[in-house]
């Protein structure tokens, strides 16, 4: 949301900026990761083809039905510069700025400290959403039982309940509070119930209307804008559930099982375990190299207006000659000593 609006500020239109965050938050790979190994290989299929279908979509509606007068409001109110989440992470520059090629700045004291640094901000942008949807995805499988979920998605008529579910799923998910990555042990367990496999693709779409986004939206483009952007939404969501829904129906690509993991039922030796031991301790000296190299007032600074990059590095103690202090935290000129960026 935040690089959505910094391009709609840096003079992009307003329908391509609203793309641009469709596809940054959906169409990424982690994602489909994580709904390949929880529900199915289809899910993530479904997820990269109804994402440009959802885009296009929005589009078409974009042009019918906002007004231009409304969209040069929300780019005035963009122009504010008013801090949403995470803006303070966006603004940081983690890149490697020693010289050579990618394996020699890769393996360079500066790639490592980026390395760690991207690492550690990339968890701590999600954690929060991944934690809690792993609680509710907990809590909804062991406490609801599965004749609400039958009798909520209409399981037992199968025409009724693939019409219905694109319709409930995203407001299953803007009632959850969750958005991306957090949304697919929820989408695990509400496929397990008997939602339709185009409910399940419209429900993760909707991590885009949950409720703080749409707080946020507010912030940035008015509240009359956060209106329309609910409204498109939801109803591009809805047609992206339908089509893919009937798409997928009639390739016969929709799972014939419903047999989503949720969670394992007990800790068993096999490749996966040593293969988490090997990846514990990979991100365990990340986290030693991130807090050695100064990167914890990085935490403090996710919040932060919108500002001149910085680069994190240049805090590093290890990177300055003996005797030589490293520079003050944030550099001058930074996230904390900028103001924010007039319209753009």
């Amino acid at each position: 949301m935040a690089l959505a609006r910094a391009v709609l500020r840096r003079g992009a239109g307003f329908t391509a900026a609203m793309a641009f965050e469709i596809a940054s938050t959906n169409l990424v790979i982690e994602l489909g990761i994580i709904m390949g190994l929880l529900i199915g290989w289809q899910f993530t299929l479904a997820e990269f083809i109804g994402g440009p279908i959802m885009i296009v979509l929005m589009a078409v509606a974009f042009r019918l039905f906002v007004r231009k007068r409304l969209i040069q409001a929300a780019r005035q109110q963009a122009g504010k510069g008013l801090a949403g989440s995470m803006e303070g992470h966006a603004a940081m520059d983690m890149s490697v700025k020693s010289g050579g090629g990618l394996w020699r700045r890769l393996i360079s004291r500066d790639g490592d400290t980026s390395v760690s640094h991207i690492f550690v901000m990339e968890w701590a942008a999600v954690i929060r959403d991944v934690v809690i949807g792993l609680l509710i995805a907990g809590a909804v499988g062991a406490w609801v039982p599965a004749t609400f979920w039958q009798h909520l998605f209409l399981t037992s008529d199968p025409l009724a309940g693939g019409l219905w579910g694109p319709v409930i799923g995203p407001v299953i998910s803007v009632l959850s509070f969750v958005c991306s990555i957090g949304k697919v042990p929820l989408a695990a367990v509400l496929w397990n119930g008997g939602i339709s496999f185009g409910g399940v693709v419209s429900f993760i779409f909707a991590d885009l209307i949950i409720i703080p986004i749409l707080v946020i939206y507010r912030k940035y483009y008015g509240t009359k804008m956060m209106l329309v952007l609910l409204g498109i939404f939801y109803a591009t969501m809805v047609a992206g559930g339908y089509i893919i829904e009937f798409l997928f129906g009639g390739l016969g690509l929709i799972p014939a099982q419903r047999t989503a993991r949720v969670a394992a039922t007990a800790i068993t030796w096999n490749y996966a375990t040593y293969l988490n031991i090997i990846f514990v301790l990979i991100a365990a000296a990340l986290l030693v190299r991130f807090f050695r190299s100064g990167g914890s007032p990085m935490l403090d600074m996710r919040g932060g207006s919108p500002a001149q990059p910085v680069h994190p590095a240049d805090n590093d103690p290890e990177r300055h000659a003996p005797g030589e202090a490293p520079p003050a935290y944030p550099l001058p000129g930074s996230l904390r000593d900028s103001q924010p960026h007039g319209p753009a």
